[in-house]
């Protein structure tokens, strides 16, 4: 230990070299200091940072691991080929020419009759007129009966179709009412058995396997392979309709706008790759009623500007770059305020921050107000947001900004307030207008059933089948929408479709849908 230096014997030059040297001494500790103390805050955000990350880890499901190509994989691939084979055959037998009478024409396969034991419902079809147009009256004198396969949940029927020829004896006129138009032309199935299969695979996400399986213990076998064929025919039956029902979604001035990943079968592979399913909705507060589903190879950009072309409304989305193009070309962003909400959240479950907690109560309030105007007109919501609301997202901002300014780089409150910031005059614009949601949560529940499908479905076998998907869920999720029944409602559709003009297909559109009531004689 050093002793301390008399002071009293040391001269005035000498007193100033000391005083010098401490000061530099203690100019150097406090550099240190300091140095330690931003080490130390660095750390400490560090630190926050993984402690958030982990959190979210803890809290959220990972998808599982890819599996081996075999066993149920291999069976979902076969009703996937067999359904797209079925679609292409029936594309192509619309755009060939008819093909000309052969001397040896090719043999069909002989369909086996359906089991006596099932139930029959007779249905006649007779002329409306049995007068001959030689004054004569017309006699019966045989009749022609095809059978067509019905299904109702749990049970099998058959409808036997009896068409009566009707003869004149004077000058031997021949009549007999037309053959009722099908969606798959001379096939069994009736529009319920075809409405049951669609609705059991895009609806409640049962492969074709799982339905063989059920239908065969209904008393009816029916294989995949055939079932796959009905799906495929039917997907480019209904393509119009979903078409009609796009062009009507993009009349809409604001749209909402999500994708979500779905597994799809390379070409030639065994192996999957991520392929994305695009969803298009109209807002809570429009008269139409509709969602529309897009099945894009990857989540480029371009999928989404292919899908809306020429549309220049105002888009509820997310802060994926995919929509930025879009918002360069007249599209007005809207932002997402559950989004904002979720980084706060997420950030007070983690570490129960004070901030996070003060953050919430305010957009809590923002939402209570929404609450109170959901079902008010577009401009009295319009009025009481900017009376209400405005106040409290204006304080909301200027208290983001300040703190902001307090918390470190990199930390998870960095990164929560930074998403809300960067984003706020689009987190805003719903505040000007009356017709725009709060948030973009809409969408994300009608791509829900998409999440759903995807641990039953495990793949989409072919970019055919992923978008024959999401025309046909696009027709069921709407009809959700509109209140329907979607058995009823593609029931009813599929048995009027192959007689409805296409000047009047919109009848047929989920929001514009009435149901027509026929009776079996």
């Amino acid at each position: 230990m050093t002793s301390r230096p008399d002071l009293n014997a040391f001269s005035a030059d000498q007193l100033r070299a000391l005083a010098t040297e401490l000061f530099d001494h203690l100019e150097s500790k406090d550099r240190a200091l300091t140095q330690q103390d931003t080490a130390i805050r660095h750390r400490d955000a560090v630190i926050e940072k993984q402690n958030h990350e982990l959190a979210l880890l803890k809290r959220h499901k990972f998808a599982r691991r890819s599996e081996q190509f075999k066993g149920v994989q291999g069976q979902l691939l076969e009703e996937l080929i067999d359904a797209d084979l079925a679609a292409m055959e029936t594309e192509l037998s619309e755009r060939l020419p008819a093909e000309a009478p052969t001397a040896a024409p090719k043999q069909q396969p002989k369909r086996a009759p359906l089991p006596p034991q099932l139930p029959r419902t007779l249905i006649h079809h007779e002329p409306e007129n049995t007068q001959c147009r030689c004054g004569c009256a017309l006699k019966r004198i045989g009749e022609d009966v095809s059978e067509k396969l019905d299904y109702v949940p749990g049970e099998f029927t058959v409808e036997r179709h009896i068409r009566g020829k009707w003869a004149c004896e004077q000058c031997e006129t021949l009549i007999q009412a037309p053959v009722p138009a099908q969606v798959i032309d001379k096939g069994i199935p009736t529009a319920g058995l075809l409405a049951q299969v669609l609705v059991a695979k895009y609806a409640d996400h049962l492969p074709l396997y799982r339905q063989e399986r059920i239908f065969g213990r209904a008393g009816l076998t029916i294989p995949r392979s055939t079932l796959a064929e009905w799906v495929g025919t039917c997907g480019v039956r209904l393509q119009p309709l979903v078409d009609a029902l796009r062009a009507t979604l993009l009349a809409q001035p604001v749209l909402h706008a999500d994708e979500t990943p779905v597994a799809m079968l390379a070409p030639g592979k065994k192996k999957t790759h991520r392929a994305y399913v695009w969803a298009y909705c109209s807002t809570p507060f429009a008269d139409l009623k509709a969602t529309v589903y897009d099945f894009a190879p990857g989540r480029a950009g371009e999928h989404a500007r292919a899908f809306l072309g020429d549309w220049r409304g105002k888009l509820v989305c997310d802060d994926y770059a995919g929509y930025k193009a879009g918002f360069g070309e007249g599209i007005t962003e809207i932002g997402c305020l559950a989004h904002a909400r979720r980084k706060f959240h997420d950030l007070h479950v983690a570490n129960k921050s004070e901030l996070a907690a003060q953050a919430l109560e305010s957009i809590g309030a923002l939402y209570g107000i929404e609450r109170d105007l959901k079902d008010l007109s577009d401009q009295d919501r319009q009025r009481l947001r900017h009376e209400q609301a405005r106040p409290i997202a204006d304080a909301l901002h200027r208290w983001m900004i300040a703190q902001r300014q307090k918390v470190p780089d990199g930390s998870g409150t960095a990164k929560a307030l930074g998403y809300s910031l960067k984003r706020w005059a689009a987190l805003t614009r719903y505040l000007d207008d009356g017709a725009v949601p709060i948030d973009n949560n809409r969408v994300e529940n009608q791509i829900r059933p998409w999440a759903l499908g995807r641990n039953n479905w495990l793949f989409a076998g072919s970019l055919r089948s992923g978008q024959r998907a999401a025309a046909v869920m696009s027709l069921i999720q709407s009809a959700k929408l509109n209140g329907h029944d979607p058995y009823v409602y593609l029931k009813d559709v599929l048995a009027r479709l192959p007689t409805q003009k296409n000047s009047a297909i919109g009848e047929l559109l989920p929001h514009n849908w009435k149901p027509t009531i026929t009776d079996k004689v």
